[in-house]
């Protein structure tokens, strides 16, 4: 008995916070005469024998060995459930082992639902944990109906696991945030119509978190995150969900529900930007109520591209010009790169006002040079040259009819610049750099006009005003 209590001290000093066991509340008062009394229920006194038994279960757990972990773990967990948190963490790996291990069915459905309990009852008594409050231990109790009943408890593990990633926000579990949008997925190929929906709100908080840890510079998992992100996204991808009729279906009348709520007016125009559905009529009122709200350069683009299908493309660029400017507030340069590059399309293909068009491919170009991305700059090279393939500087006479060929070298420049600079655009720039250096001047052209054309090097005039080389 000596030994005993000297080893009960020991671990107490160790583990000083199961030193002490916690008295019993006090009954609360009737509320009224008539009322019956309310007792609140009193926890579980930490024995002695509760101090060394935690110690004994957690050291064969240590060393793998589940089956001798058991007794002392089962009574801990009956009679003083509030000892210690290992009896959930501990526990989780005992009852597992114990699960693979029995081929008894009555075994394995008590240790299923024990292990659904065990979730239930660590809420209980540590659900005000700083590090694994109640919202976490709902993720690890929706991974355990997943793990211990299959297919057979998909509603109830999403329900958990919903909650645990709303909870958590960016530090969910990664793998709650995955098996959330499989059970979702799951659930939603059983009734299509009933559920998408759902599907989709589950997929878009998981796809949200996973992305925020990918990209967060301290979260050593977050090329994990990225690589769950490809997954989760895939999965959207595949499941039809994505449709954007199948998301016109659901989120038209959401959206006039909800015209004042910026909030969720935000969510679907993301989700549908996501999708690439910005064609969609319910995309476009979503952003139009949004900006009206409060502008965002999300908006801004939503309403320029609403504005371009109906074929205002001054009104486009103009909401552009907005995006263009916000963007630059929130400092998202890469989005500023592709408001810019829009506006130069429109500017050169919609309303033929090439000098417009160049200042917006050139600003489009400056921007992906700060972030240091070549991808992205021959489109912009393209539609310059483009530009100066469109343009006539001179007069239809004789002599303006050759003079007008030299714009064709100057844009042929800017597509051997583009097939430089931007590989992608490759084939593209060859195809319009064969096209055009058909039209160049020819000899007798340039014979002809042997004062405009002396030395190796041209200055093509107007709004051009660049120096080209004489081919």
């Amino acid at each position: 008995m000596k030994f005993k209590s000297l080893l009960v001290v020991a671990l107490a000093a160790a583990v000083p916070a199961l030193a002490c066991a916690k008295k019993p509340k006090t009954p609360a008062a009737p509320a009224a005469a008539e009322a019956a009394p309310v007792v609140e229920e009193e926890e579980p006194t930490i024995t002695e024998e509760c101090v060394v038994n935690v110690s004994l279960f957690h050291e064969s757990v240590k060393n793998k060995m589940y089956a001798d972990a058991y007794e002392p773990w089962w009574d801990v967990y009956q009679h003083c459930p509030n000892a210690n948190k290992s009896i959930y963490s501990d526990g989780a790996k005992i009852v597992e082992a114990l699960y693979g291990a029995t081929t008894d069915a009555a075994e394995k459905a008590r240790l299923a639902n024990l292990a659904i309990e065990m979730q239930d009852k660590r809420i209980k008594y540590f659900g005000n944990d700083p590090k694994y409050p109640k919202s976490y231990i709902l993720g690890e109790k929706g991974l355990a109906y997943i793990d211990f009943f299959g297919d057979t408890k998909l509603k109830e593990a999403r329900e958990c696991l919903r909650q645990s990633a709303e909870g958590m926000g960016p530090a969910s579990k990664i793998m709650v945030l995955v098996k959330l949008v499989d059970v979702s997925y799951a659930l939603y190929k059983e009734n299509p119509n009933a559920l998408a929906e759902q599907f989709i709100a589950d997929y878009e908080i998981a796809s949200t978190l996973l992305n925020e840890q990918a990209t967060n510079p301290n979260n050593k998992n977050a090329e994990i995150a990225g690589k769950q992100k490809d997954y989760v996204d895939n999965i959207f991808a595949i499941s039809g969900a994505a449709d954007c009729s199948k998301l016109d279906e659901i989120y038209a009348a959401a959206v006039k529900e909800n015209s004042a709520n910026l909030d969720m007016l935000h969510k679907i125009a993301k989700l549908y930007k996501r999708v690439r559905c910005t064609e969609s009529d319910v995309y476009f009122e979503a952003c139009e109520l949004a900006h009206k709200l409060q502008p965002t350069a999300e908006t801004a683009a939503g309403c320029a591209s609403m504005a371009a299908k109906k074929g205002d493309y001054e009104a486009a660029i103009s909401y552009y010009d907005q995006a263009i400017k916000l963007a630059m507030v929130e400092d998202a340069l890469e989005d500023v790169a592709d408001y810019q590059y829009n506006a130069a399309f429109y500017s050169y293909n919609n309303l033929k006002k090439y000098a417009e068009a160049r200042k917006y491919a050139l600003a489009s170009i400056a921007s992906l040079q700060s972030l240091g991305l070549n991808k992205g700059q021959g489109r912009c090279y393209i539609i310059i040259g483009m530009c100066y393939a469109s343009t006539q500087l001179y007069p239809q006479d004789a002599k303006g009819r050759i003079l007008n060929k030299t714009v064709y070298w100057a844009a042929v420049d800017k597509f051997v610049k583009a097939k430089q600079v931007d590989p992608s655009v490759e084939v593209q720039a060859n195809e319009f750099i064969n096209s055009y250096s058909k039209y160049f001047p020819s000899k007798e052209e340039r014979f002809d006009l042997p004062n405009e054309f002396s030395g190796s090097t041209y200055y093509v005039g107007g709004w051009i005003g660049e120096t080209t080389v004489i081919r």
